[in-house]
């Protein structure tokens, strides 16, 4: 894979910046797109383009917050709700679930790539931690791989470097990758927008924070 290029879906946080450090690794130019969907927390597309820049990657970011406009309900889009900090049992999702989110991002990022004559892409979704959410499942990531070749008659490519993994061996996948403290400080995974180890109860840290203190401790054992 090293002669050839890779899109990868950047959000600025510790997964999506993960990948991007792998597909460095793997790829011999990448390329990262972000998304406004009309997130709360749009810091996180800042972030993500001064880490692209950084990292000496190309980086685009599109407006799509129509996503924001489908659907209700969601704590992440919705100034109304707060960002619940564990899900009811009653619910099917948790209010963090944007529908549709993973399935416009990569399709979109098909069509992108097919313009720069790319043909692989790659994204941080994980069925191990994948917090409930249906569309970072490894059967929906298949199907769509071959809906969009059947689409525009073309092979692309959907890499998934976390989907088998949990959040200990993610932050070894980073430390491996030499990123880890770049990760850990500068990246933006907070449900509420708080940069680095972020506000500490939202979901989305105490997966990351638990991740880290397993692999930190593992670590020293060696």
């Amino acid at each position: 894979m090293n002669n050839t290029s890779a899109l990868v879906v950047f959000s600025g946080g510790q997964d999506s910046t993960t990948c991007l450090f792998w597909a460095k690794k793997h790829f011999a130019k990448v390329h990262a797109l972000s998304f406004l969907y009309g997130q709360k927390h749009q810091l996180e597309v800042e972030i993500a383009g001064s880490l692209a820049r950084e990292a000496g990657v190309e980086w685009e970011c599109m407006d799509v917050s129509f996503i924001s406009r489908l659907s209700t309900g969601c704590s992440l889009t919705d100034t109304s709700l707060p960002i619940e900090e564990q899900k009811s049992d009653d619910q099917a999702y948790p209010t963090t679930f944007v529908p549709g989110r993973n399935l416009f991002f990569l399709s979109i990022a098909a069509v992108k790539a097919r313009e720069l004559g790319i043909h692989h892409l790659v994204t941080g979704v994980s069925q191990t931690d994948f917090s409930g959410y249906p569309d970072c499942r490894d059967s929906f990531i298949k199907s769509l791989n071959v809906t969009l070749n059947l689409a525009m008659d073309d092979q692309f490519v959907i890499h998934t470097p976390l989907m088998w993994i949990d959040k200990k061996q993610t932050w070894q996948m980073a430390d491996e990758l030499g990123v880890l403290d770049l990760i850990r400080h500068r990246t933006l995974t907070c449900y509420n927008g708080i940069p680095g180890d972020g506000c500490g109860h939202c979901p989305a840290c105490r997966l990351r924070s638990e991740g880290l203190s397993q692999y930190l401790a593992s670590r020293q054992e060696q």
